[in-house]
């Protein structure tokens, strides 16, 4: 692999601000969800953020994009606004589900952002279905499907991963690794622990990044998304990351020690790259008060956004459930 090049300022503070925008608005989040502001379920990406800054910068815009339920970084990275998020997550109409999908069900067409989907490997047929799409058309695009370890252990990852290699799909499996399925350990539910090395199985190029380190992600992913790109082949990428938060906000997360939390915590992402650029004198506190406030500011008005937003009528909730006009 080659030599990372070096990094400039003003890419790094996008990244930076990336990173911070995902880590405000869940925090927020939280807040919301006491409030009861927010309902049902939600789940955090705090700590896993430098996978979808970094993975996002190496793909184009019309390149597709599949995700889990643990899916608000991805959507807010790839350009989905915080307004729109929060709507959703408030059930409103102005959500981007029109408020029917919440926290585990974003989507958004016009920046081909195919969900927040809530069944654990749920999105690997939608991503091989995407790509099969564009290759029939003769697109270049590329799908990049994130998921989790515990998908692993579904039917649908082995299915997907046979027939993207037997179909050459251009299908970008991006496999965050947090080492929990919900409350399971990966070494209790896989006999193979390298992921990597269980998808070169299936004749795909595939091989592991340290998911917290943000320029690593980026790097990995713009060498793994070029080469579906060139030869319409799928590949696949373990990013080995981990969430500081519990599985979910119903999780009493007492399946792992505080001892092993804090040791990653030791290990955060934003803090590394903010040190990295410190360290190149490349930015100054200043720079990252600004983004502070800028940020905060834009999860203020999407918080006002969503709190003047409108419920969807009674008389409208059997819309999008029937075909309507379809004859017996």
């Amino acid at each position: 692999m080659s030599a990372r090049a070096p990094l400039d300022r003003d890419h790094g503070l996008e990244l930076l601000r990336q990173m911070l925008l995902v880590r405000r608005f869940e925090e927020k989040c939280v807040e919301l969800y006491s409030a009861t502001k927010i309902r049902g379920f939600m789940h955090l990406y705090i700590g896993e953020e430098a996978v979808a800054a970094g993975a996002m910068q190496a793909l184009e815009s019309d390149d597709a994009i599949v995700a889990t339920y643990r899916e608000h970084g991805h959507a807010l990275v790839r350009g989905v606004s915080a307004a729109s998020i929060m709507a959703e997550m408030y059930g409103k109409l102005e959500g981007c589900s029109r408020g029917r999908g919440g926290s585990m069900h974003l989507f958004d067409a016009a920046t081909r952002f195919y969900g927040g989907n809530a069944i654990v490997g749920g999105g690997l047929p939608l991503a091989v279905g995407l790509a099969l799409a564009d290759k029939l058309r003769g697109r270049r695009q590329v799908t990049a499907c994130f998921f989790g370890d515990g998908a692993v252990a579904e039917g649908e990852f082995h299915e997907c991963m046979n027939l993207s290699a037997l179909w050459d799909l251009p299908v970008l499996f991006l496999c965050e690794n947090n080492l929990y399925a919900m409350g399971t350990r990966i070494d209790r539910y896989e006999s193979q622990t390298d992921l990597a090395l269980k998808a070169a199985s299936y004749e795909m190029t595939a091989w592991s990044v340290d998911g917290m380190d943000v320029l690593a992600v980026e790097e990995a992913t713009r060498r793994a998304a070029a080469e579906v790109r060139a030869g319409s082949r799928p590949c696949f990428l373990e990013l080995r990351t981990y969430r500081f938060r519990a599985h979910s906000m119903y999780d009493p997360d007492i399946y792992r020690s505080k001892d092993e939390i804090e040791a990653w915590k030791q290990h955060d992402p934003i803090t590394d790259l903010i040190e990295q650029l410190r360290a190149g004198e490349l930015i100054a506190d200043s720079d990252v008060e600004a983004l502070e406030r800028s940020i905060a500011g834009e999860i203020d008005a999407a918080i006002a956004f969503a709190e003047a937003g409108t419920l969807e009528p009674v008389a409208e909730l059997e819309r999008f459930v029937y075909a309507e006009g379809a004859s017996a």
